[in-house]
């Protein structure tokens, strides 16, 4: 009887581990000892892939970066964004852009969760890269947001607009721009990694020394005085040490180019951690944003990914 019910529990218990395995999804980190992304200590040896399955994985992740493609699942299909109020747009004069936000039948999305203390963030960028802004529309009720903008030189520029309607997922959306007139030629990239900008020096590092499609990496911004001593006045700013936009060089931007990530919990002095993947190979610009003294520093950086 006893070799009976010693058999019986081994195949139990095979079934059992067998079970668990296959509960583990596409880009899970199934070893239970790894680092979860919640404590904000992912040790850089770790290179974990982004979930091909899932774009917005990083949704549930407290520090992950959101990355957005126009094949999201479930998502892209939900809201679309409308640009309206664009008479006499003139390079280096304000606007001011009305955004209407509407279901995929039509109808205006009313209600929206607040997310890093805004309802939306609408990030507008040249289409050579050269040019950034990271601005807060506000809500006029029924889906409509407005807000002032100015679009610096002649071309074409691509606004990301990202927001939460209430009880949804996150959800960007997509609107293009041109601004009248003779574009100047575009700058060499310029790949350096420490730059000033004002009386803040920063220098930007990455737990990885060469950066590859997919991999998970952490980014850190150090940033300095005059004096080259750790900053020791940096603010919150929405709610949270930094901010970081990404976005990929391409011939024409979608929301797959696009990347937003969170500051991770992270006290070192002068330092600013975010996690992120790149995607795909090719060059990226980074705006890393920060707050001294109730002022945002925008750090730009550019970078090559293999």
């Amino acid at each position: 009887m006893k070799p009976l019910l010693t058999s019986f529990a081994i195949v139990s218990t095979l079934l059992l581990v067998q079970g668990c395995s296959s509960s583990v999804k596409s880009g899970e980190i199934s070893n239970p000892g790894a680092a979860k992304p919640h404590d904000g200590h992912m040790m850089s040896s770790e290179k974990t892939p982004v979930a091909a399955s899932d774009p917005h994985a990083g949704h549930m992740m407290e520090h992950q970066a959101h990355h957005h493609t126009d094949t999201d699942k479930g998502n892209a299909a939900q809201t679309k964004a409308q640009l309206s109020d664009r008479k006499n747009i003139q390079p280096n004069k304000p606007v001011i852009l009305g955004i209407n936000i509407q279901d995929v039948k039509g109808k205006a999305v009313t209600k929206f969760d607040t997310f890093q203390e805004k309802l939306i963030h609408l990030i507008v960028v040249s289409d050579d890269l050269q040019h950034f802004a990271h601005l807060h529309p506000t809500y006029k009720q029924n889906g409509r947001f407005e807000v002032e903008a100015k679009f610096p030189q002649p071309g074409n520029y691509t606004l990301f607009a990202d927001y939460k309607p209430s009880g949804q997922k996150e959800q960007v959306s997509l609107l293009k721009e041109t601004v009248p007139g003779v574009s100047k030629p575009v700058p060499k990239i310029d790949l350096n990694t420490a730059k000033s900008f004002g009386d803040t020096k920063v220098n930007i590092t990455f737990s990885e020394p060469k950066l590859k499609a997919g991999q998970t990496i952490h980014v850190i911004f150090n940033l300095r005085n005059n004096s080259n001593q750790p900053i020791a006045d940096l603010q919150p700013y929405l709610g949270e040490r930094g901010h970081l936009v990404i976005v990929k060089q391409s011939s024409k931007l979608t929301k797959s180019d696009y990347i937003h990530a969170h500051a991770m919990k992270h006290n070192s002095p002068g330092e600013v951690h975010f996690m992120t993947a790149f995607p795909q190979a090719g060059k990226y610009k980074l705006w890393g944003q920060f707050q001294r003294n109730g002022k945002i520093v925008t750090a730009d950086f550019w970078v090559n990914v293999e």
